[in-house]
């Protein structure tokens, strides 16, 4: 009776060491209440004893506490930091009557803890294990599979422990006058502790099927509650004892490392010790990595269960890098639109939040595949923290809430992508990165038809870009070839061509893609036509104009081009003012020659206000701000006093 009672009292200290281990963070130290040094008369029997339940006012009532995930996490934290595999600090010196080798004592705690642990074995799987199994067999209340899922390869663990470890440990302590080494028999027995994978594996699930049958099923919840008030349970609850081969091969980890530091200089067990101990970390690493490889495929199941579970992406391969909301910039509306991104190692989901959250919470718009995917920031007054997704399957243009957010996205995308080079070996370009040319807009030719081209917006033309002529509601309505993103008539755009990124369907393009991707020369072709003197294609960039932005147009010499023009000096042509009715026009307005022109203050007192006049000739502008009204000024003058690129002192000043 008393050794069933010490027996009790070492299974609750120890339980409560591992609940404040979890509460505050820290690891037990070696020589724990529960596991003193005792003489070796003094021995646990493998067997837990009689389990019938005590009158009910004397048991005690602990309270159900689910494993988490975290929890989980936590515990893979400390394996691979290192926290279980602190240094020992010596207590007290003991006192003369176990005056006995340093190491022996560690020996004789290692064996004390093993049998303590294969008596909580047995109680896992000839107890609770065995009767709930008979009790599923016997009145089918629950499946016998859920019994099985819940103690996963328990009887395995137990069988080894109680016929092997514990047995082969025995013999040596026994004999240690003789034999005084521990290191060749742990060697021999360590690579069986990765079956303990498995248990770990499952042991969160399984932990989620026992809370679940304990509120389903009350014969259940009978069994599981009448074993938990036994003497031999030490009314702990089923979950607290499942732990235990979870934390198990870290204490081994634990003592072995004392048992090394303790072992002298010389001593014959040294080396079998210290190859013992690296088989015992590899066993903890080995179970580090079964936590993380259950915390990464429960993350990618819950991701799938969000996205629908569609068949072409549940993947269990797969590895979800990041996630989050963003704006898609609209080609033809003004406001963005709220999106959904999930990048995973080999694809980008672009999706659609469903407005009734039925199941699934987001539908998939577009799937774009890694493998050759190109990512870079754009440069967008309208749209700050922009950035570009171009893939095979689409192109997309995105705004995220802040810089920071933007920059994450980028580089998230871009390590993506550099993971996906490396592993290709018919790789034959490297991916641009996020510091490539920020205003890359027109596409390659060798890429059109493969890649999903980067689409013009709307409103950053007011005509056609291959044949100039003015857009209007009804004649001549707004049309975006599918080859080159271009916004074309729908005459310039009137012909159809396979596509190679749309798996080579049909689709419409304008005359110069189709062109190129058939062959074909039309006989009534205007593309060789020659240029007028208008029709000089805007240059929003810095690296192609000495100046540009948006100027309202004051006066009624603009009557025709509207209130607000976008305004040009470009470098190839830098004595010359063009004006556009928008960025990505093709033919100007107007161009106005700035040699000899003087530029002056507005009459209108306010400061953003400029006017270049010469000869009669006088046109009036207004910038949106002071600042940029002065650096028009000092470019124009520059432009009227014959100043060209070439000369020294070039000065950016394009917005």
């Amino acid at each position: 009776m008393k050794v069933a009672c010490k027996q009790q009292a070492s299974v609750c200290n120890l339980v409560a060491v591992f609940e404040n281990s979890r509460t505050l963070g820290t690891t037990p130290g070696p020589h724990s209440a529960d596991e003193q040094p005792q003489s070796p008369e003094r021995k646990l029997p493998l067997s837990p004893g009689p389990w019938e339940a005590p009158p009910v006012e004397e048991a005690m009532k602990p309270e159900f506490r689910p494993v988490s995930r975290t929890y989980l996490s936590s515990l893979k934290n400390k394996l691979s930091s290192g926290a279980w595999r602190k240094s020992y600090q010596p207590g007290a010196s003991p006192g003369p009557e176990t005056q006995e080798p340093e190491e022996k004592r560690v020996v004789w705690e290692l064996l004390e803890t093993e049998q303590a642990y294969v008596a909580r074995l047995h109680l896992l799987d000839q107890v609770f294990f065995q009767e709930l199994l008979k009790e599923a067999g016997r009145s089918k209340a629950f499946p016998e599979e859920v019994v099985r899922l819940i103690f996963s390869n328990i009887s395995s663990i137990y069988c080894f422990h109680a016929q092997f470890f514990l047995p082969e440990l025995q013999r040596r302590v026994d004999d240690w006058t003789a034999t005084p080494r521990i290191g060749d028999v742990i060697q021999k027995l360590a690579p069986f502790l990765k079956m303990y994978s498995e248990y770990v594996k499952n042991f969160e699930r399984a932990a989620e099927l026992l809370a679940t049958w304990m509120d389903k099923s009350q014969p259940f919840q009978e069994i599981v509650t009448r074993i938990q008030r036994s003497e031999a349970s030490g009314s702990l609850t089923l979950q607290h004892h499942m732990l235990e081969p979870v934390q198990r091969i870290p204490r081994y980890e634990l003592l072995l490392k004392e048992y090394v530091q303790k072992l002298p200089a010389q001593a014959p067990d040294r080396a079998d010790a210290q190859r013992a101990l690296d088989m015992i970390f590899s066993a903890a690493q080995h179970s580090n990595a079964a936590i993380a490889e259950m915390e990464r495929l429960q993350g990618l199941w819950e991701v799938y269960q969000r996205l629908g579970l569609e068949d072409d992406i549940v993947d269990p391969s797969n590895t979800l890098l990041r996630e989050g909301p963003v704006l898609k910039i609209s080609f033809r509306r003004s406001d963005p639109m709220e999106r959904y991104l999930f990048l995973f190692n080999n694809m980008l989901l672009y999706c659609v939040p469903r407005v009734l959250q039925v199941g699934a919470q987001f539908q998939v718009r577009t799937r774009i595949d890694v493998a050759g995917m190109k990512v870079r920031e754009l440069t967008d007054a309208e749209f700050p923290h922009s950035f570009l997704v171009s893939g095979k399957q689409r192109t997309l243009e995105l705004q995220a809430r802040s810089r920071e957010e933007m920059i994450s996205w980028v580089q998230a995308c871009q390590a993506a992508i550099d993971q996906v080079e490396k592993r290709s070996e018919t790789f034959k370009a490297a991916v641009q990165g996020p510091q490539g040319d920020a205003q890359e807009s027109k596409p390659q030719a060798e890429e059109l038809g493969i890649r999903a081209p980067q689409w013009v917006r709307d409103k950053m033309v007011t005509m056609c870009m291959r044949c100039q002529e003015p857009f209007n509601a009804l004649t001549r309505r707004r049309h975006h070839c599918r080859a080159c993103g271009y916004v074309v008539c729908g005459k310039c755009s009137d012909y159809r061509a396979e596509l190679k990124y749309d798996s080579n369907r049909p689709n419409r393009v304008c005359l110069a893609c189709y062109t190129f991707l058939t062959g074909n020369v039309l006989p009534d072709s205007k593309e060789d036509k020659r240029k007028g003197i208008l029709e000089k294609e805007s240059l929003a960039g810095p690296d192609q104009s000495l100046m540009c932005s948006f100027l309202q147009l004051l006066g009624d010499k603009w009557s025709r081009s509207g209130p607000r023009g976008w305004c040009v000096i470009p470098r190839d042509d830098p004595l010359v003012l063009y004006v556009y009715a928008a960025p990505q026009d093709i033919k100007a307005h107007t161009s106005i020659p700035l040699l000899g022109y003087q530029v002056i203050a507005g009459p209108q007192g306010d400061p953003r206000v400029f006017q270049l006049h010469q000869s009669g000739q006088m046109y009036t502008f207004k910038a949106e701000s002071e600042e940029l009204q002065g650096r028009w000024v000092r470019a124009i003058k520059r432009a009227a006093n014959g100043w060209t690129p070439e000369e020294p002192d070039e000065e950016d000043m394009s917005d």
